[in-house]
């Protein structure tokens, strides 16, 4: 390992650790075993959070709802995610990830087949908010597992392989989920409820996998040498030694880059599931038959896949994290707004391309920053708040373009929202440069 240290205009110098082959070899050997289980658990998670957005094709007319009551739903599950992701994270800190992590997931597998047998718009809310509680804890507690397992100049990579499960369970999960509505009549079942029941029984299994596969920390992994162990901890000893970190909840509590990292996530992820979960119905306002708004569905997020891990590539190899989220929520914001002044799907549909690659990006690059100050219980918690408080946008966002459908008759108001937000989270960001010189 060799310590190579860069001076910042106007800022302390940089210290940047360079891996030696050991090293990386140690890292590709851990990331091959934890990434696979913890993207495959990210790709049902979001895809058991999101097919509300494939069951309302169907589901809005037989339980009568109106979009204002679908939005509302469809969001109303972050209110439970919020109230519960700081102390779930700060018991998985307690606990260690393993045994939590597997906890999460199987109760939100529960929630998420039990879903399909709501009735009526407070049923449907209800089942959602207990979803949000059952899954509480899970990302931000996967960010902060990473922060234990693999040193700064390698996480962005491993960030990007772990989150891309999110455009991917978008890319399979659209056609899946309007392949399985066809299963309308089965057994006295609705389509709606076959897509329910069958996306969320995976997430239990996952749970289980967890219990074997999971280790809290590198120190406690058997399936690596003696050797090995030492060669991770201590290049993350290395990493932690230098510079000042806090450690107590309390002190992330009064760091201004919590606050400000907050308010960042919150306007990114209202855009993102402003888009995402509406997405199914806006194109079925633009005449798409509904056989085929999986796979149509499908085209932003497969490029989506490809710019987030190019993207989390380059800022590996530049390390500019602040200057290229910034460019990432000018270039949702943009694309927003210029896919409004589009007549044609094909045309619409290429904006909210960029508007995906932008928000998704974005948020791969954004995780890597908590952990440049944050470790310890602050890492867990500060993580989990700033996680939280971002996910309120994932509760505002389908709302605010279910409210402003319902207003003007169309989905046109509710992206002017989404872009004009996009602006403000790129102004966040750009602040952040007075508080964050090294990224």
């Amino acid at each position: 390992m060799a310590i190579v240290t860069t001076p910042a205009s106007g800022a302390p110098a940089i210290t940047a650790v360079v891996l030696d082959a050991e090293q990386t070899r140690v890292l590709h050997k851990a990331a091959w075993r934890l990434i696979p289980l913890l993207a495959l658990a990210y790709f049902f998670n979001y895809l058991d959070r999101t097919s509300a957005g494939y069951a309302a094709l169907q589901m809005t007319e037989q339980l009568g709802l109106t979009a204002t009551q679908f939005g509302l739903g469809a969001g109303i599950m972050f209110v439970g995610y919020c109230l519960c992701e700081v102390p779930s994270n700060l018991a998985m800190y307690r606990f260690g990830a393993r045994r939590w992590m597997a906890r999460i997931m199987i109760t939100w597998g529960i929630a998420a087949a039990a879903t399909a047998w709501v009735v009526g718009p407070y049923s449907f809310y209800a089942m959602r908010l207990v979803l949000g509680v059952a899954e509480a804890g899970f990302f931000p507690g996967v960010i902060f597992f990473l922060t234990l397992w693999f040193p700064a100049q390698y996480r962005t990579r491993v960030l990007a392989w772990f989150t891309a499960a999110t455009p991917i369970s978008f890319l399979v999960g659209g056609p899946l989920s309007v392949w399985l509505l066809q299963m309308h009549g089965i057994w006295g079942l609705a389509g709606w409820q076959w897509m329910f029941l069958i996306e969320g029984v995976p997430a239990c299994i996952l749970g289980l996998i967890t219990l074997k596969v999971l280790t809290n920390q590198p120190s406690e992994a058997k399936w690596l040498s003696a050797k090995e162990r030492a060669v991770l901890t201590g290049l993350l000893a290395e990493e932690q030694s230098q510079g000042q970190h806090r450690h107590g909840f309390k002190a992330a509590l009064k760091d201004p880059r919590v606050w400000i990292l907050s308010s960042i996530t919150f306007s990114f992820t209202l855009g993102s599931y402003g888009i995402g979960i509406w997405l199914p119905q806006m194109l079925k306002a633009h005449g798409v038959e509904i056989s085929m708004i999986g796979w149509v569905a499908a085209i932003p997020y497969f490029f989506a896949t490809i710019g987030l891990l190019v993207w989390a590539k380059h800022v590996d190899r530049t390390g500019k994290g602040i200057f290229n989220l910034t460019v990432a929520m000018l270039l949702a914001g943009l694309a927003l707004l210029v896919a409004l002044q589009m007549d044609t799907l094909v045309a619409a549909l290429a904006g909210i391309t960029l508007a995906l690659v932008g928000t998704i990006a974005g948020k791969t690059i954004f995780y890597t920053l908590p952990g440049k100050f944050l470790r310890g219980q602050a890492a867990a918690g500060g993580i989990a708040l700033i996680n939280s408080i971002g996910a309120f946008g994932g509760f505002v966002g389908p709302y605010l373009m279910g409210f402003l459908k319902d207003y003007t008759g169309s989905f046109t108001a509710g992206l002017m929202v989404m872009g004009c937000i996009m602006f403000v989270a790129a102004a966040m960001v750009m602040s952040l440069r007075l508080f964050l010189r090294e990224a």
